[in-house]
């Protein structure tokens, strides 16, 4: 990979040093275990969690004279990340042989892709913000290659107190992994790009992205230089399974580097490991280059070849992703930059909110499904997967709010109803008596007693007149917020004399 920088230096993102600025310099390698019901050479199951060596076929074993077999659709899934990502697809791609001894890698060298990948160059646009003034910057991220390949299996080291063991549930998992180019410049646009990236696998359903359960997860590159400067040596910081982690391990690692020399030392190419107990990065072994592991073409895989007819069919059946949704519900729904951002953030979520803007506004929805049910996901913990209020219900309420049978304040109340009990709004409106009152003559009656209890409030409104809030909320709160808020608002100007602007 030839490094180029594309990005111009920006000095809100230098870090400030004792002998002055530095600029951080981050490449990714995102490994995303492909969605699939077997593995990429074998027919043995992909199912998360079943017990030690069960899903192990001849194939992953190595045993002898077991031959690989390609996974069509593991094949298609690549090719779909390569289409989301606006990347180069390649008809013709070669797997190599990557050869390395490890005791959980039972053939001693890895299937992998070296020279020639499935996809090509492609590119990733990353939104940072909402800055003070509600801007968003939006950045593209180079993609240099997605190649497939086989994981490895696990290292157990804490079953036995002097035997380490080795389960093979993952040996020969098809992996899809994702090289970014040297373009990212801060542990805010890395964090950024993790999730973006994770996003789209997800939209696609091409990986899962459960980085807890390590179907997604990257290895981080890190490099400093005095800012525009040559790119410096770098350390790669293996397998980080968390978004959060992997702002943690780009801010000690860069700072660890520039310490290094700006007290005149030189910076060693190696692996490191992050540990987020202690917020730090440790050296695990020296970096390899591509020359060490000796790659060649797999004698017993035929080059992978397909026609562009095969491209295309899978290119028309692509979804909506998530830059086209948000540009969509900006365009059709009137939605802010922010609001379009939050809401297709997740598949799950755009795929909610449609549902409760089907035939409502857009705006409304989107405040109720942002701020109410999200907000209230959030304090529990909860996905919205997890969601107890449905889109039906949720709708609901938007509807009675828009018929004006319940008022907003009410609505806030029969949305935690709904949110703790369950049931059908309109149906709990009706039971519980939460209907809004619209009868002018039953308000009218209330603004009188407020106005009459409180003649020092009525005289400060005529030296000051948008003091008439005072009222307004005094009789809301006489009637349980049930009075029409626009009917109580005009009977309160009226009766103080206020002009209507």
């Amino acid at each position: 990979m030839t490094l180029v920088d594309v990005r111009t230096p920006d000095p809100k993102r230098f870090i400030p040093g004792a002998t002055g600025d530095w600029e951080i310099v981050i490449g990714m390698e995102v490994h995303a275990q492909v969605l699939s019901n077997s593995k990429l050479f074998s027919g043995a199951s992909t199912e998360f969690g079943k017990p030690q060596n069960s899903n192990v076929s001849l194939v992953d074993a190595a045993m002898p004279g077991m031959l690989p077999v390609i996974n069509e659709e593991c094949v298609k899934q690549a090719v779909r990340t390569g289409l989301g990502l606006k990347a180069q697809i390649n008809n013709r791609s070669i797997f190599d042989r990557k050869n390395y001894f490890y005791p959980d890698l039972p053939q001693g060298y890895q299937i992998s892709q070296f020279k020639d990948p499935i996809v090509g160059e492609g590119k990733i646009v990353i939104s940072l913000g909402p800055d003070r003034q509600g801007q968003f910057e939006d950045i593209e991220i180079g993609i240099e290659r997605l190649h497939l390949e086989q994981d490895a299996g696990k290292s157990l080291h804490d079953q036995h107190a002097t035997m380490s063991y080795v389960d093979l549930n993952r040996s020969g998992v098809a992996l899809m992994e994702i090289v970014s180019k040297p373009d990212i410049r801060s542990s805010d646009e890395a964090k950024a790009y993790m999730t973006k990236l994770r996003s789209i696998v997800r939209y696609l359903g091409t990986c899962d992205g459960n980085m807890d359960e390590g179907s997604m997860r990257a290895d981080v590159n890190v490099s400093v230089r005095r800012p525009g400067g040559e790119f410096g040596t770098r350390c790669e910081i293996k397998n980080v399974n968390s978004i959060r982690f992997i702002g943690q391990a780009i801010e000690y690692e860069a700072r660890r580097q520039i310490g290094i020399l700006e007290d005149g030392g030189t910076i060693d190419q190696e692996t490191r490991l992050f540990d987020p107990s202690k917020g730090e990065t440790r050296s695990l072994r020296t970096k390899e280059d591509a020359h060490d592991y000796r790659y060649f073409p797999d004698p017993d895989l035929l080059p992978l070849e397909f026609d562009d007819a095969f491209v295309k069919e899978l290119a028309e059946h692509l979804p909506e992703l998530p830059d086209d949704k948000k540009e969509r519900f900006v365009r059709e729904l009137g939605l802010s930059i922010y609001d379009a951002s939050v809401l297709v953030s997740e598949k799950a979520i755009a795929d909610y909110f449609e549902a409760v803007a089907a035939g409502r506004d857009g705006k409304m929805a989107a405040n109720w499904v942002i701020n109410d049910l999200l907000g209230a996901l959030n304090k529990t913990g909860k996905d919205i997967e997890e969601t107890p209020v449905s889109p039906a219900q949720l709708g609901a309420i938007i509807d009675l709010i828009k018929a004006e049978t319940i008022s907003g304040k009410i609505a806030k109340d029969l949305f935690e109803i709904v949110l703790n009990e369950g049931g059908d709004p309109a149906e709990i409106v009706e039971a519980r008596g939460m209907k809004q009152v619209t009868d002018t003559g039953a308000i009218e009656k209330a603004v009188d007693e407020i106005i009459a209890a409180n003649p020092d409030q009525v005289a400060k409104v005529k030296a000051k007149p948008t003091l008439a809030g005072w009222f307004v909320g005094q009789v809301m709160k006489s009637t349980g917020g049930k009075a029409n808020p626009q009917a109580v608002q005009a009977l309160v100007k009226a009766k103080l004399g206020i002009e209507e602007e």
